[in-house]
């Protein structure tokens, strides 16, 4: 009886010789296309030989490389050659941004690109300095042409909003890390320091406080806000603005300055200690986000005002006559400016909360503590 699967019953019949034949045949093409295969899947076929891989010289040329009118001589050679401006002086601030430390590996490009800008931005606003240039160091886990369009999308985009020239740089393989240095000029004189406050100067900062480290809160589940409430507060985090035009109005008014980076008491506490002074702020005078304040009874946000960072706020200190010349360059810039507290001679940093001494137990963000 035939079988259904018998379907080689009338295939003509080949001596042994003939089959080892085949066999041998059968096995040379699959050899030839697994072969095939693993050169049409190695790097060597999708990089150097078809699709090359770019060098660091073309990642530069294609990412990196603007005009730099202002420059001398900008990217392409061993160093750039800027000229300041006669008559001021050079102020230069240097940041540097991990992966996994200062941004997440699930943030996008153009936001990391922006920030890593930004907090340099906040260190000229600090200053009282005008931004004109900066250099950037790059060390890349891979060549990801998609992540480097959008990261200097970002870059590029805030940069041009302050003028400010990329003159040069370097890059390299390792880990994501982000280093951009900063230079602005400032007249003589001129710029903001921390050692400049005064016993009984006011103090003062921009803005609102704690919404960057709010929303960081949120993302490591240490507070839960409603989904408007987040993404309200993920653009502090995000995308810092740098009070540049700040900064600069307050040349020849704030006696000290600072940006709040690592958290209010541990800034101001900069300024205390380099001027060699205390003082005393009221924690129901800082200014809040109305998230914030919806959240304001939790421990955590707490911490969050005081001691959270990433603000990029400035904290200033000024004469009490400079109070309403203040009270009008917020409403010329349109920004909050809120006093906060004073100047004493005692040394220390007290936080008054309803007429009582705040007991904090963490004053602000440190790398190595941290």
């Amino acid at each position: 009886m035939r079988s259904e699967y018998s379907c080689f019953e009338h295939t003509p019949r080949i001596d042994e010789a003939q089959a080892q034949q085949c066999v041998a045949g059968f096995l040379y093409f699959v050899a030839l296309n697994v072969k095939v295969a693993a050169v049409f899947s190695s790097r060597i076929f999708r990089g150097a030989l078809y699709f090359p891989m770019p060098s660091e010289f073309d990642l530069i040329r294609q990412h990196f490389t603007r005009p730099t009118p202002s420059a001398i001589l900008g990217i392409g050679d061993d160093a750039a050659l800027v000229q300041v401006t006669p008559g001021m002086e050079l102020a230069v601030s240097v940041d540097m941004l991990v992966e996994g430390r200062h941004f997440s590996p699930q943030d996008g490009p153009g936001t990391v690109g922006f920030k890593s800008l930004a907090v340099n931005l906040s260190d000229m606003a600090a200053m009282g300095a005008r931004p004109r240039w900066v250099t950037l160091a790059l060390a890349l886990p891979a060549a990801d042409e998609k992540w480097l369009r959008g990261f200097a999308g970002g870059f590029f985009g805030l940069a041009k909003q302050f003028g400010v020239e990329l003159i040069g740089g370097d890059t390299t393989r390792g880990p994501l890390n982000i280093c951009v240095q900063i230079m602005g000029e400032v007249p003589p004189g001129q710029a903001l320091r921390r050692d400049g406050a005064k016993v009984g100067d006011e103090i003062w900062v921009s803005g609102t406080l704690g919404n960057a480290a709010l929303a960081l809160a949120h993302y490591q589940r240490r507070v839960e806000l409603e989904h408007l409430e987040a993404a309200a507060m993920l653009p502090f985090l995000h995308l810092p603005q740098a009070r540049v035009a700040l900064g600069l109005a307050l040349r020849g008014i704030a006696s000290a300055a600072i940006d709040i980076s690592d958290g209010l008491l541990a800034d101001l506490g900069h300024i205390l200690e380099q001027s060699g002074v205390g003082a005393e702020i009221h924690f129901e005078d800082l200014p809040l986000h109305e998230v914030m304040q919806r959240h304001i009874g939790l421990e955590v946000a707490q911490n969050c005002i005081l001691a959270g960072g990433d603000d990029y706020e400035l904290c200033f200190t000024a004469p009490p006559s400079q109070h309403e010349t203040i009270l009008a360059l917020a409403q010329q810039l349109a920004l909050p400016l809120a006093c906060i507290g004073r100047i004493l001679g005692s040394a220390g940093l007290n936080v008054q909360k309803e007429g009582q001494a705040m007991i904090i137990n963490t004053k602000g963000f440190d790398h190595f503590a941290s």
